[in-house]
């Protein structure tokens, strides 16, 4: 199962978890089939979400997507430096 993962500086974060919340790029029709929100501990202004899907070739939309979106999100001072990273898990193991 592929993940999509994005990361960028967010200098307003509950101004940006508004919008994500807002879902623009409906992320369910999209293909998502679970997402994971986090911020780095030694920065709240670091954001990185990762998007589960069933195929590459949904991720790799929603990601071009995603780079359309971030232009205008980026010049409103939403998000600095977004980018993101289509992954396979080779290995999980619990603990």
């Amino acid at each position: 199962m592929p993940t999509l993962r994005i990361e960028h500086s967010a200098p307003d974060y509950d101004a940006w978890k508004a919008s994500f919340d807002s879902d623009p790029l409906d992320r369910k029709g999209s293909g998502v089939r679970s997402y994971r929100v986090m911020r780095a501990a030694d920065d709240p202004n670091y954001v990185m979400v990762d998007l589960e899907f069933e195929s590459h070739a949904e991720a790799e939309a929603l990601l071009a997507e995603l780079h359309k979106l971030w232009d205008r999100v980026q010049a409103a001072g939403l998000i600095g430096s977004p980018a993101g990273r289509i992954l396979d898990a080779v290995e999980t193991v619990d603990l």
